[in-house]
C-alpha cells in the first residue's frame, strides 16, 4: 500500500507525515510523531484513553484514520500545558489525586478541557455525563469529578 502525505496542525504547529491509508490517528501520533501521551486502552472507541480534539471536537483517535487529519487542527494532551507550567486541569488532577496508572489520564484531561471550553460552569451531573466515555479502573470517579469541578472554578476566575 502506498503511504499518503498528510498536512495538518497538531497542538498549533504545522505538521506533515506519511501514513498508510488504514493507519489510525492514534498510531500516527504515537509511532510516527512520537506524541506518546495519547494512550491506547481498547482500540474500539469504548474507553476514551485516546481522546484528542479534531477541529475542536472530541474524538477517539483509535477510530479516526490518520488520513482524515488532512487539513485538520488536532489537539493532544501534549498541547494542554504551555511547556513551562502545567495547565490548571493538570494541576487539579494532581492535587485531587485523580490519577494512578496513567492510561486514562491523558484522555480525561483532554476531555475535561473540551468540556470546560464548551461549558465553563458544569454541574456534577453534566461532568459525569460528558466524561462517561472515559473509563478509569484505578481511581474511581469521585476524585476525577472533584478535580474537574475545581478546575472549572479556577478557569472561570471564581477562586
Amino acid at each position: 500500500m502506498a503511504k499518503t502525505h498528510v498536512t495538518t496542525s497538531i497542538n498549533g504547529e504545522a505538521t506533515e507525515f506519511l501514513c498508510e491509508p488504514n493507519e489510525t490517528l492514534l498510531a500516527v501520533l504515537r509511532n510516527e510523531l512520537q506524541l506518546t501521551g495519547t494512550k491506547e486502552g481498547c482500540g474500539s472507541g469504548d474507553c476514551g484513553a485516546c481522546s484528542v480534539t479534531m477541529n475542536g471536537r472530541l474524538v477517539c483517535s483509535c477510530l479516526v484514520l490518520g488520513v482524515e487529519a488532512e487539513g485538520a487542527e488536532i489537539g493532544t494532551v501534549e498541547g494542554i500545558s504551555n511547556k513551562e507550567n502545567l495547565h490548571v486541569i493538570q494541576e487539579k488532577f494532581l492535587e485531587h489525586a485523580a490519577l494512578q496508572c496513567g492510561i486514562c489520564t491523558p484522555g480525561l484531561i483532554v476531555s475535561t478541557k473540551a468540556l470546560l471550553e464548551e461549558n465553563p460552569d458544569p454541574t456534577e451531573e453534566e461532568i459525569r455525563y460528558y466524561l462517561a466515555g472515559n473509563l478509569c479502573r484505578c481511581t474511581g470517579y469521585d476524585k476525577i469529578i472533584r478535580a474537574v469541578m475545581d478546575s472549572a472554578v479556577v478557569m472561570r476566575g471564581d477562586a
